[in-house]
């Protein structure tokens, strides 16, 4: 009996000493929610149609949000659901408080983030604040020149026509969608910016009064419940100030291009990233984080788009004098420095580069694919969809995946005739193919139904890609081995300890071959390899984590695998068949099997 109460009671000891070990690391270690999360975008239009119009909306995403519970994503944030005439399909907004009416009613939205709470699910809405639509009331009052919106946008008079007439523009300036970034007011007998479409003039953040307005847009929507933004066009927000004589400066030639319409022709120093846009944003992340002080709750985060520097990208993290930016600016580098072509260390390279920019206390964060750029199956080739997913899945941070990534969705031809992206429309029928964002925004592929079960009318406000009975949920929810599997295997795996706090590293393993490892001592390690190349490859992993043992095991493989979950492996040679990616894992010992699962069932 006493032998039984001492080991009884030694078994108590030992289980005291790990909670204590495990509230300790808890403390000291617990990622705030979206420091691993995976946020998902949803582009509205084109997710879930609710009442047979061919236009996703408000009840069709509510409708789905068990679907994102389920394939593991933490977050999702959705482009612009505000009020607006779709010149650029909610880019441009004519009232910022207001629910575009295609997609529902505040009332819709208030539903949505009821359910999206129940179901644990983070809300972020996507904030445009650099312009608005010419239809907003602000721009009609400043265009009319009513007492105290004259200076809400950007106006100039123009140069003097040495011709007589009208005046010039006032710059050489180019708008993002081809064109001068100038377009005249005969009412009020001005030139407007516009960097993007003529009805999209720019908002003038050299007007506190603009400021605080954008303040309050902020402010309505965390009082509606969301849980963050997702910022527009940071990189566009400010112009630089006119010249002593009063006149903005030309912006010079970057020698990349001919053609003088095209936004690429300017290198943009004074229309982009002056140094009042990281204030700006700085101002934004105080204003959220006093609002959680004031109201409580979990963090509300802030997610930044800005194609830019790395140089410049690592100011928004944190200011030289400490002050914090957003928590994430987006990296975009999977998407701008590699491609289908790109061998194993330019991807190291990448991520790398990336990690270098990272503050201490910073997160990293991942994406491969948004609304505005060619799908990941297009862009790297069908057959890297799943190493591209389990690639951003395996690395240190959170991660961004776009509708349709998870099944692996193709780009869509869109014929000109079908064509409705302004970007695409005013590069004009010769090269509206390589400016059109219409192929990768075509309606979610759910079933192998009509409409790939998108919507149960006849029509779609894009084609339906051809692909969908062969590509959708539901097909691959019943195969034994689908994109999507592989997808939600990933997520699970990202709960996991290890990949919580490990340690990351990245090597090319050979010219096509990319290792990501993550190790965390007294935890399993686990090692993610991907084949990028046409061949196949052998593998000594040896060397990529301390001790590792003679033999691995398979704990996620892609859809091409030849091996199987949970089978073995030999550490120092390991097959990869072209194309294939695997996660390996290297388990610790009985006692440490002991220590993960009882400080997961504490924690818990």
């Amino acid at each position: 009996m006493l032998s039984s109460w001492l080991s009884s009671l030694s078994g108590v000891l030992i289980l005291l000493v790990l909670i204590v070990i495990c509230h300790s690391e808890a403390v000291l270690a617990n990622p705030d929610w979206w420091q691993k999360a995976g946020f998902y975008q949803i582009y509205p239009r084109s997710f879930k149609d609710s009442n047979g119009d061919g236009i996703g909306d408000l009840n069709g995403i509510a409708s789905k949000l068990p679907y994102l519970k389920d394939i593991g994503v933490r977050a999702f944030w959705m482009s612009p659901i505000n009020k607006s005439p779709m010149v650029d399909f909610g880019y441009d907004i004519s009232d910022y408080r207001e629910i575009q009416p295609e997609y529902g009613t505040m009332a819709d939205f208030d539903n949505l983030v009821a359910e999206a709470k129940r179901l644990g699910l983070k809300v972020i809405m996507d904030f445009v604040p650099n312009h608005s639509s010419n239809q907003h009331q602000w721009f009609i009052d400043s265009e009319n020149r009513v007492s105290g919106y004259e200076d809400y946008y950007v106006w100039d008079d123009g140069k003097t026509n040495p011709a007589g007439g009208r005046n010039l523009p006032p710059t050489n300036w180019i708008q993002a969608f081809r064109g001068s970034a100038w377009e005249w007011s005969e009412k009020r007998g001005q030139y407007y910016l516009h960097q993007f479409t003529v009805e999209q003039p720019d908002l003038n953040y050299r007007n506190p009064k603009v400021v605080e307005e954008m303040k309050g847009v902020l402010k309505f929507w965390l009082d509606k419940g969301v849980d963050g933004f997702r910022i527009d066009a940071i990189p566009f927000l400010y112009e630089v100030v006119k010249t002593s004589g009063g006149v903005y400066p030309d912006e010079p030639l970057s020698g990349t291009t001919q053609d003088q319409e095209a936004f690429e022709y300017l290198d943009h120093i004074y229309t982009q990233n002056q140094p009042e846009t990281l204030e700006m944003v700085y101002q934004w992340r105080e204003l959220v984080d006093q609002y959680q002080k004031e109201h409580g709750g979990e963090t509300r985060v802030l997610m930044t788009e800005g194609f830019t520097t790395l140089e410049i990208l690592k100011e928004y993290y944190v200011s030289a004098e400490g002050r914090l930016g957003p928590h994430m600016p987006f990296n975009f580098g999977l998407i701008t420095d590699v491609d289908g072509n790109s061998k194993a260390d330019q991807f190291v390279k990448t991520i790398e580069s990336w990690m270098a920019i990272v503050p201490k206390d910073g997160v990293a964060n991942w994406v491969i694919g948004n609304h505005d750029r060619p799908r990941t199956a297009t862009r790297f080739g069908q057959d890297r969809i799943d190493a591209m997913n389990m690639l951003i899945l395996s690395l240190a941070g959170a991660s961004v995946t776009y509708q349709g990534e998870e099944i692996g969705m193709t780009d869509v031809f869109i014929s000109w005739e079908e064509t409705v992206d302004p970007a695409a429309c005013n590069a004009g029928e010769a090269l509206f193919e390589e400016k059109s964002r219409d192929p990768c925004r075509t309606p979610f592929q759910w079933d192998d139904s009509a409409m790939a079960g998108f919507t149960t009318g006849s029509r779609t406000w894009l084609p339906v890609g051809p692909n969908y009975r062969t590509v959708n949920v539901k097909v691959e929810e019943a195969q034994e081995r689908s994109h999507l599997k592989v997808y939600k295997a990933m997520m699970k795996l990202r709960e996991s300890k290890t990949f919580l706090h490990g340690l990351l590293r990245v090597r090319a393993m050979s010219d096509n071959v990319l290792a990501i490892v993550r190790e965390l001592t007294g935890n399993n390690t686990y090692i993610t390899l991907v084949n990028l190349g046409n061949n196949s490859e052998v593998i000594d992993a040896t060397g990529l984590a301390q001790s590792l043992p003679s033999k691995l095991r398979f704990d996620a493989v892609g859809v091409s695998s030849h091996h199987v979950r949970g089978g073995a492996v030999a550490t120092n040679d390991i097959l990869l068949l072209p194309y294939e990616s695997v996660v390996l894992i290297a388990r610790t010992a009985a006692l440490d099997h002991m220590y993960e699962s009882i400080c997961e069932a504490w924690l818990e």
